[in-house]
């Protein structure tokens, strides 16, 4: 399915990226290569800064044109497969997908097949000519929600950009242990946990990640969070949600020993002991179109085993609050 490039790779430097590194800026516009890929392109003037070859750490005005021309492994060898596919929305552009929980996104060790990307190229067997299928984010396997997807060159160049200007509202629900009082902004660098590879972690000597967050709803001993990134780091709700010590429900990966709140329904203790998933659904999803230039926004509803876990939680809470009232 590997074909040469039609062109090489182009984007903008976005102005609030004005005086970081190269390098760093490099990896944001075209999160589809490998920091090691794209540091050998600028060292070989692959990659060039407004025509220039430029250093790593030659620093960035903002506005700037990059243009890699050494992208001819930017096609996926997936096959294409029958697989079905929930679109929030469709033109000759783009597409925005409703992912279910369990759906891998890219093929991968553990996951040859059965992916979003194998569905992807059944649906549009061009997208194998796009870097990564024309996938320009990704949500964890069991994250539910809306993602987009660029089905040409130009619309992906310009979803890449829009990602790294900050500039496309990604909304999350997320059902987190405790119950928060208010909500906030954890502003915490992430990267690679030292010691532990299949996890992110907060530290010092991260990459930047800002997550917005306020209450939707309070129950009893959880929260219901609206998530909004500013960043897009990998795992980053769940990591910044594990560091202010109210981790998502269900997480395999961080959210720790299982708590039930005391007194619990029954209902709700066999539902959280059942709930093997993280409750994280990516709601609505509000960008510029590619090409015309016009406000697209995208939702996915509530997935039935998330609305389910809060229809027991408000009914948990109703009832402890009858009996505390009882009490009184």
């Amino acid at each position: 399915m590997s074909q040469p490039s039609p062109s090489p790779l182009q984007a903008t430097v976005p102005d609030e990226a004005a005086g970081r590194r190269f390098d760093a800026v490099l990896a944001e516009l075209f999160p589809e290569y490998s920091r090691s890929r794209l540091a050998a392109w600028i060292r070989s003037g692959d990659a060039l800064l407004d025509g220039r070859p430029a250093r790593p750490r030659d620093p960035v005005r903002g506005g700037e044109r990059v243009t890699l021309a050494a992208v001819a492994e930017i096609q996926t060898e997936a096959v294409p497969e029958d697989i079905p596919l929930d679109l929030v929305y469709e033109d000759e552009h783009l597409f925005v997908v409703n992912k279910p929980a369990g759906l891998v996104v890219h093929p991968g060790a553990g996951n040859p097949a059965g992916t979003l990307v194998n569905a992807l190229l059944h649906r549009d067997p061009g997208l194998a000519n796009l870097p990564r299928a024309g996938i320009v984010h990704r949500l964890d396997k069991d994250t539910s929600g809306v993602m987009v997807v660029a089905r040409t060159l130009q619309a992906h160049t310009a979803l890449v950009e829009q990602l790294a200007a900050r500039q496309v509202h990604r909304q999350y629900l997320a059902v987190v242990v405790g119950a928060l009082v208010s909500g906030g902004t954890a502003d915490a660098p992430i990267d690679r946990h030292p010691r532990d590879r299949l996890r992110m972690a907060v530290r010092e000597d991260g990459r930047e990640a800002v997550t917005h967050y306020r209450l939707r709803e309070r129950f009893r001993a959880h929260t219901a969070l609206e998530c909004r990134l500013e960043t897009g780091r990998t795992h980053q709700i769940r990591v910044h949600m594990q560091h202010l010590r109210h981790p998502i429900v269900g997480d395999p990966l961080y959210g720790g020993p299982l708590k039930l709140p005391r007194g619990a329904t029954e209902a709700l203790v066999a539902c959280l002991r059942g709930f093997h998933r993280q409750a994280l659904h990516a709601e609505v999803l509000e960008f510029a179109h590619p090409v015309t230039g016009q406000p697209v926004k995208a939702a996915a509803p509530v997935p039935e085993d998330m609305a389910g876990l809060l229809r027991l939680l408000r009914e948990d809470t109703r009832l402890w609050e009858e009996k505390e009232s009882q009490r009184r």
